[in-house]
């Protein structure tokens, strides 16, 4: 059923007991032959909830969805451990595992909001020496990964009756909730791992727009939306015709006004989202305050005009 041709990201509800990478090819029916396709944030087989898809050109622009911020929600079975850190895992009781009072929980858990460092799943596509872990680890071979800073912006709890915690976990790149789950358990001392996982938010994607992917050809073109998405944290820019066609062949562009970026330093150079004078998106470029200067990173050459 190949059916579309555009560019764009499309927001899909992922069922659990898939891989990431399965549900981009259950969504390569309904795109023509050779369009290009990726995920922005890998979700594990157990977890479900919002996975964007990166279309055609907007494959280009995975890396400004995975920056941004995410929001879980995540019932943590405690009194156990998996070798996963989640319940598709080796799970093995904790010898001793007693039930702690709600607000050592409570305490417990704020200790996790803010800087973190926090160190992934053995099971994980963290790298070893080129190597992903879980690689590593479904043949046998010892797995030791460094510890990672991340950051917890918010966690709240939304239920506690032992063994069962639900959390809502608001955080940034980066972040394990199955490290935080057993980070959790190693401080209350009973052990935990993740039962079940729902990524609710990605950035201003929510999971009420998400598709099932047993939507319709129809459906999926109602629900793509413009790749510009992609970088709407990005502060906006746009350029003459003349300024645009300099930029797209690579070149840099002066500008005659300095513009001012709230987010910036007087000095500091940051990225912009680049538009036309139409409001299309026609690159990512690099802001120089101290020359009044835009340099190219990624540019999406237009269509005939």
């Amino acid at each position: 059923m190949n059916v579309l041709d555009g560019d764009g990201l499309l927001v899909v509800d992922k069922p659990a007991g898939m891989t990431s990478r399965r549900v981009v090819d259950h969504a390569q029916r309904w795109w023509a032959r050779r369009t290009r396709l990726g995920h922005a944030g890998t979700l594990d087989p157990l977890a479900t909830g919002i996975l964007v898809l990166c279309v055609g050109k907007a494959t280009r622009l995975i890396e400004y969805i995975q920056d941004m911020d995410k929001v879980y929600r995540a019932r943590v079975l405690l009194g156990f451990r998996s070798d996963s850190d989640d319940a598709d895992g080796v799970i093995t009781p904790t010898p001793g595992a007693t039930a702690a009072d709600k607000s050592t929980v409570a305490e417990c858990v704020s200790a996790f909001v803010g800087t973190i460092e926090q160190v992934p799943p053995r099971y994980s596509a963290a790298r070893i020496a080129g190597q992903r872990a879980y690689d590593l680890a479904r043949r046998g071979e010892e797995v030791t990964l460094s510890p990672r800073r991340v950051e917890i912006y918010a966690i709240h709890i939304l239920d506690y009756s032992y063994p069962y915690l639900d959390l809502e976990v608001c955080c940034g790149k980066g972040t394990y909730i199955r490290s935080l789950a057993r980070a959790l358990g190693e401080r209350l001392g009973c052990g935990a791992l993740v039962q079940s996982l729902r990524r609710t938010r990605l950035g201003p994607f929510t999971v009420e727009e998400a598709l099932s992917l047993d939507a319709d050809a129809e459906m999926v073109r109602t629900h793509l939306l413009p790749m510009e998405k992609a970088v709407a944290a990005l502060p906006r820019l746009v350029l003459s015709e003349s300024q645009r066609k300099r930029l797209e062949q690579g070149q840099v562009v002066v500008l005659a006004e300095t513009p001012t970026f709230p987010h910036l330093g007087e000095e500091e150079s940051g990225e912009a989202a680049v538009f036309d004078e139409r409001g299309q998106l026609a690159a990512v470029a690099r802001f120089d305050p101290r020359r009044g200067t835009l340099r190219p990173v990624k540019v999406f050459q237009s269509k005939k005009r």
